[in-house]
């Protein structure tokens, strides 16, 4: 049986993860690939937690049970609607570089308090201004 990239790029993070290099992993795969990803983490007793994305894809987020419990808590199925502390927890769980993150989270939130200075109505406008 030939593995298509996608499936093999999931066996090497199922490997990653047995050999403790990741705590929580992230797969994007093929809907048509569900039963060997379902086969593979239930027999290896795995936590995970699938949701879909669009019609034929689907973020597989397994891994370490408390780590996996706390994408179930967070519960948004599509990662466009994390806030920016569910985006910094959960690249945090992924491994990312912890500096990277806390930058880019500062980041996001300066942006998110320009956006609201600038949507602001003055309490009270000068003449002529």
């Amino acid at each position: 049986m030939t593995l298509s990239n996608s499936e093999a790029v999931f066996c090497h993070h199922v490997y990653e993860y047995e050999k403790g290099v990741r705590s929580l992993v992230l797969h994007t795969g093929n809907r048509d690939e569900l039963p060997l990803i379902r086969s593979k983490l239930k027999k290896r007793k795995i936590a995970h937690v699938i949701y879909p994305v669009g019609e034929e894809k689907i973020n597989v987020f397994f891994g370490n049970p408390s780590c996996v419990e706390v994408i179930r808590h967070i519960g948004k199925t599509n990662l466009q609607d994390y806030s920016e502390e569910e985006d910094f927890i959960l690249g945090i769980l992924l491994g990312y570089d912890k500096i990277q993150q806390c930058e880019r989270y500062l980041r996001k939130n300066q942006r998110l308090g320009e956006l609201l200075e600038s949507e602001e109505e003055p309490a009270f406008r000068l003449k002529g201004a």
